[in-house]
C-alpha cells in the first residue's frame, strides 16, 4: 500500500518494531521530520542539555534493561557534542544507536567546499564505532537501518551509526514499505555452545584442583546473574570480576571476591589451575591475564560472544562462541541433569582462607569509618550512602578519587545495579548515566555519587533531572583539587616531601585547586532540592531528606581533601598502567 512518510519517519516506525521506547537527544530543524513522529510510534523523546548526555544516558539504559538504547544528535556542532559520549559507549560496551542528521545531498560526502556545519561524520564515527554508514537516498533507508540493527545485536554490544542527510531525513515521499520484523532480517536466538562443548566444560572442571569463573561484562548485557551464582555454587568455583562486570552475582556470597580485594584476587588468579573466563576480554584492567597476577600454567576456557575476543590477551585451551547467557543456562541445565555424581575435589579449605582474608581486608578498610573528623573522612560518604539506600536503588560512581572511595566502601549485592565509566574512565559521565538508570528504572531512586571534578562536566543535567521528575541523588564529593592528578604530580615534585607531609602546598602544585562552588546553592538555582553537609552526623538525615523527596537532589558533602587524596589501592591502579613483569 502506497503512503507518505518522511525518512524520519520510516527510522521511527522500524525502531518501534524493534521494541525501542525512548529515545535519547536534543530537537534540531534537520530531523523534525524523525522526533516529530516519535510519539505516534508510542517511544518517548528525553532530551538533555548536551549530546553528549544523550548517548551517555543511551548507554546506561541499555546496560541496565538489556534493550537497545537509541540516541540522536543534528548535523556539525550536534554531531561534534555527540562524540565524546560515543567513544565512551563504544569503549564500555554498551549497545547504542546513534542517528544523526548530516547537510542535504549534494553538498556533502563530499563536501562541495565552504559548507556550513559540516564534517566528515560517518568517517570519524567509523573510527570509533562498530559501524557507520550515511543513507544515499529515501528508498535505501529501510535497507540500511536493517544494515544497522543488524550490528547493534551482532557480537560484542557497542556504538552502531546511521547518518541521514535532512533533506531525506525531513522530506515527503509516497513509497510502498515492506516493513519487516525483526526476526526476518537478523539473528533474535543468540548463539548457544553445543552438548559436546558443555560436557568437555563439565569434564576439565572436575579435573581441576582449583577452578575458578572471571565474569565480564558479557554476564552483565545477558543478564545472567542467577545463573552464574547456580553454576559457581553447584561447582564451587569463586568469582572474580573485571572492573566492568563487578557485582555480577552479589558480593555478599562467599564464592565472591570483589574486585577492590586487589591482593586477594591475585592470589585466587595464581592459585587457580582452570579459569572459566565468561564474556571477558582480559585486557589492561586485568593485567592482561599475565603473570604474576594470573598463573601462566593454568588452563583456559573462553566463553564468548565475539569470536575476535578469543584468545587474544590469554592462550585458551577450550574457545566457545556463545552467548554467556546461553552458556550459562546450559551449563546450569546439564548439571541438573546429569546422572552421574560430579566428581569435584574439596577445595573447602582453600575457599574458606580467602574468604577469612577477605574479612580481614573489610575490617582494615573499614578503620576509616572510625575517623569522626570534620571535615569527614571520604570513606564515610558510599558507607553511610549504602546503609540509607535500598539495595534495588541503581548507584553510579564517577570522579577518579570519589570513584575509587565508592567502589571500596560500598557493596553491591544486586547484581547489575551499577554504572561507571570502568574502562574509560570519562568524568562527567555520571550525570547523564543517572538520568539513563532513571528512565530504565523508575520505581527505586538513583544514587549518583560525585567528584566536584566530574560533575563539573555537565552540572547543567540537574535540570533535565528536574524536568522530567527523575528520581536521583546527586552526592557531591567536594574537596576543591584535582585530587588524583594533584597525588601524581606531588610524587612527581617531590615524593619525600609528600610521603612525609601527605600533602604539599598550593604553591608547589600545578593548576590543581579550585575556587568554591556551592553545589547545593547551584541544585536549587536548577529546582531540585540541595543540602549541604561537613559532618558525619548531618549526612544520614540528609539522605533520608533526599529520598523522601521524591525528584533530583544534590547533597553538596566537603570532604577532607588531604585524606581524599590518599584513597585505597591507589599503587595497584598504578601498577595497572604498567607492563606485567611475569614470564
Amino acid at each position: 500500500m502506497v503512503e507518505q512518510y518522511t525518512g524520519g519517519e520510516v527510522i521511527a516506525k522500524m525502531l518501534q518494531m524493534e521494541g525501542v521506547e525512548n529515545v535519547f537527544g536534543i530537537i534540531d530543524g534537520t530531523y523534525f521530520g524523525f522526533y516529530s513522529k516519535l510519539e505516534a510510534y508510542g517511544i518517548k523523546l528525553y532530551s538533555p542539555r548536551h549530546e553528549t548526555s544523550a548517548a551517555h544516558m543511551a548507554g546506561a539504559y541499555a546496560r541496565l534493561t538489556g534493550k537497545l538504547g537509541v540516541c540522536m544528535a543534528s548535523n556539525g556542532p550536534g554531531v561534534a557534542n555527540l562524540l565524546p559520549g560515543l567513544v565512551v559507549e563504544q569503549a564500555e560496551g554498551n549497545r547504542v544507536l546513534a542517528i544523526t542528521s548530516s547537510r542535504r545531498t549534494g553538498i556533502m560526502y563530499p563536501d562541495r567546499g565552504g559548507t556550513y556545519q559540516l564534517f566528515d561524520q560517518v568517517a570519524v564515527i567509523k573510527n570509533i564505532a562498530k559501524w557507520s554508514e550515511t543513507v544515499p537516498s529515501f528508498e535505501r533507508i529501510p535497507e540500511m537501518m536493517r544494515t544497522a540493527l543488524r550490528k547493534c545485536f551482532e557480537g560484542r554490544p557497542g556504538v552502531v551509526h546511521i547518518d541521514i542527510p535532512e533533506n531525506i531525513m525531513n522530506g515527503k515521499f509516497k513509497a510502498d514499505i515492506p516493513f519487516m520484523r525483526p526476526e526476518q532480517y537478523r539473528l533474535t536466538h543468540l548463539p548457544e555452545p553445543s552438548d559436546e562443548q558443555i560436557e568437555e566444560v563439565i569434564n576439565l572442571i572436575e579435573q581441576a584442583k582449583f577452578p575458578i569463573i572471571h565474569a565480564g561484562s558479557g554476564v552483565i548485557h545477558a543478564k545472567a546473574f542467577d545463573d552464574l551464582e547456580k553454576v559457581a555454587e553447584r561447582l564451587e568455583m569463586m568469582v572474580t570480576t573485571s572492573w566492568g562486570a563487578r557485582a555480577a552475582i552479589p558480593e555478599s556470597n562467599r564464592l565472591m571476591m570483589p574486585m577492590i580485594h586487589i591482593e586477594a584476587v591475585n592470589k585466587i588468579r595464581n592459585e587457580a589451575d582452570l579459569v572459566l573466563i565468561l564474556g571477558s576480554r582480559v585486557g589492561e584492567t586485568d593485567w592482561w591475564g599475565k603473570a604474576p597476577y594470573w598463573n601462566p600454567q593454568q588452563k583456559v576456557i573462553q566463553v564468548d560472544i565475539d569470536p575476535e575476543r578469543i584468545g587474544v590477551n590469554k592462550p585458551v585451551d577450550l574457545a566457545i562462541l556463545a552467548d554467556v547467557g546461553r552458556f550459562l543456562k546450559k551449563l546450569h541445565n546439564a548439571l541438573l541433569e546429569k546422572e552421574r555424581p560430579l566428581q569435584l575435589r574439596d577445595r573447602s579449605q582453600l575457599i574458606e582462607r580467602f574468604v577469612e582474608e577477605r574479612k580481614k581486608h573489610r575490617k582494615e578498610l573499614d578503620q576509616k569509618l572510625e575517623d569522626l573528623t570534620s571535615p569527614m573522612n571520604p570513606a564515610h560518604v558510599p558507607a553511610t550512602c549504602r546503609k540509607v539506600f535500598p539495595k534495588e536503588s541503581t548507584v553510579v560512581f564517577d570522579g577518579g578519587n570519589a570513584t575509587i572511595w565508592s567502589n571500596f566502601y560500598y557493596e553491591i549485592e544486586k547484581p547489575g545495579n551499577i554504572l561507571s565509566t570502568f574502562k574509560f574512565g570519562m568524568l562527567g559521565a555520571g550525570m547523564a548515566q543517572a538520568l539513563g538508570a532513571a528512565v530504565a528504572d523508575p520505581a527505586h531512586p538513583v544514587l549518583c555519587i560525585i567528584g566536584d571534578g566530574a560533575i563539573g562536566f555537565h552540572p547543567q543535567e540537574i535540570e533535565t533531572a528536574v524536568r522530567y521528575n527523575l528520581n536521583v541523588v546527586y552526592v557531591v564529593m567536594v574537596d576543591k583539587q584535582w585530587g588524583m592528578v594533584k597525588m601524581n604530580q606531588h610524587f612527581a615534585l617531590k615524593p619525600f616531601k609528600t610521603l612525609i607531609k601527605k600533602s604539599l602546598s598550593e604553591e608547589e602544585s600545578i593548576e590543581t585547586d579550585f575556587q568554591e562552588i556551592a553545589f547545593d546553592k547551584l541544585a536549587s538555582s536548577m529546582g531540585a532540592y540541595g543540602e549541604r553537609v561537613s559532618d558525619l552526623k548531618q549526612l544520614e538525615g540528609a539522605l533520608k531528606r533526599a529520598l523522601k523527596a521524591d525528584g533530583c537532589t544534590v547533597i553538596h558533602v566537603d570532604v577532607d581533601p588531604v585524606k581524599h587524596m590518599w584513597a585505597p589501592g591507589l599503587k595497584h591502579f598504578k601498577d595497572m598502567h604498567l607492563e606485567p613483569k611475569g614470564k
